[in-house]
């Protein structure tokens, strides 16, 4: 069977990328692009991109990333990678039934609970330029991180530097590719030092450095 991965590096197509590498699946990638960023999807010669017909035959809700696995659709970047990690099995895996479900805890936390504010910090801080910016989404963020970045700390500190099951898992890749949103505000990471070096060494791993090499060589 060969696995498809929809999307460009600068997405949520990231996270399954690095699972990948991870894994060491053979894939082919298919960059599209978010509709959004192109200033006319519909001219001659426009790349591929969320509202193409070709890729809604893929993902017909018009988002990235999506797979096609032999055959098989699926979309959400978490969910995604549950499945990858749940099929190939191996040490990134879930290894029974309660583990599946604090992985799939802790990811569903992480997009509930961080992704939105950590996504403020990320275009207000960094990312948008600075006539864009709002800093009050910026100021709301900063006062309502610092729990959950507490609670990551804590079951790092429980866990061996890990998020679940005292080793690097499917769940740490999933909660760290949102907790990367965060990184412009250094605060956070300097009062919560266990998600700061768990990060660091998430970040340090060949796989994700293979996805962030072909990232950073993706066109803006």
């Amino acid at each position: 069977m060969t696995l498809t991965i929809y999307g460009c590096y600068r997405s949520r197509a990231s996270r399954n990328i690095w699972l990948a590498n991870e894994l060491g699946l053979s894939f082919t990638h298919v960059p599209v692009i978010q509709v959004y960023r192109l200033p006319d999807p519909n001219a001659p010669g426009a790349p591929l991109h969320t509202q193409s017909p070709d890729f809604l035959a893929i993902n017909p809700k018009g988002q990235i990333p999506a797979i096609d696995d032999g055959g098989f659709k699926l979309q959400e970047s978490l969910a995604i990678n549950l499945y990858l990690a749940r099929k190939h099995g191996g040490p990134l895996a879930p290894k029974d039934a309660q583990e599946e479900g604090l992985a799939e805890m802790w990811s569903l936390w992480a997009s509930t609970s961080v992704e939105p504010h950590a996504l403020n910090i990320q275009y207000h801080m960094a990312a948008y330029p600075p006539e864009k910016r709002k800093p009050e989404l910026v100021e709301a963020a900063l006062a309502a991180l610092p729990a959950p970045f507490a609670v990551l700390d804590g079951v790092l500190a429980q866990g061996g530097g890990f998020v679940m099951g005292g080793r690097f898992t499917v769940a740490d890749i999933n909660v760290a590719e949102i907790i990367r949103y965060a990184k412009p505000a250094t605060a956070l990471f300097d009062a919560a030092p266990r998600v700061k070096a768990w990060l660091d060494a998430c970040h340090a791993r060949p796989a994700f450095k293979a996805m962030w090499q072909a990232r950073e060589a993706e066109a803006a």
